[in-house]
């Protein structure tokens, strides 16, 4: 069975039933973390790891998401604003294809445009402190990954 889709449909169809899943915003220092309920219908911002190197990543990014029996990974794809491909896209790539050995779980992509834009408008509506902002940001939007994944599998009905 294949670990790692490309489409979220091939996603949804490997998923185990009534497992929460996580999305996560993948930086170049740091890796922002949000996680669903059991009935995956809400995004919730749960944490950002410093990133050091690959093993290291990957073994704290699995601990956080065993402890909560996550069955599921949505990693946001930094596509450019005209949809082509980019550095960014193939180190996010090449870090899913290194973590599915590791993870033996579904993993996706989720077009991540425009997610840390919402987050910041959101922590800038909430009012909040820029230090705070930059303490927030990434697994803020790692909840805007996850819950527009979310939002498309519950449309395909297959949540």
């Amino acid at each position: 069975m294949t670990l790692l889709h490309e489409d979220i449909a091939g996603f949804a169809g490997a998923l185990p039933r009534g497992s929460a899943l996580a999305g996560l915003d993948l930086g170049d220092r740091t890796i922002g973390i949000a996680v669903s309920d059991r009935m995956r219908s809400v995004a919730t911002p749960l944490q950002t790891l410093r990133r050091k190197k690959f093993r290291a990543d990957a073994e704290a990014l699995i601990a956080a998401l065993e402890s909560r029996e996550i069955g599921g990974i949505i990693l946001g794809l930094p596509v450019n604003m005209d949809g082509s491909e980019g550095p960014r896209c193939q180190s996010t790539r090449a870090f899913a294809r290194n973590l599915a050995p590791m993870w033996k779980r579904p993993i996706t992509f989720w077009d991540e445009r425009l997610s840390t834009v919402a987050a910041e408008r959101a922590l800038l509506e909430a009012d909040t402190s820029r230090r705070r902002r930059a303490e927030l940001i990434d697994h803020v939007a790692a909840s805007y990954i996850l819950q527009g994944a979310l939002d498309r599998l519950r449309n395909m009905g297959e949540s």
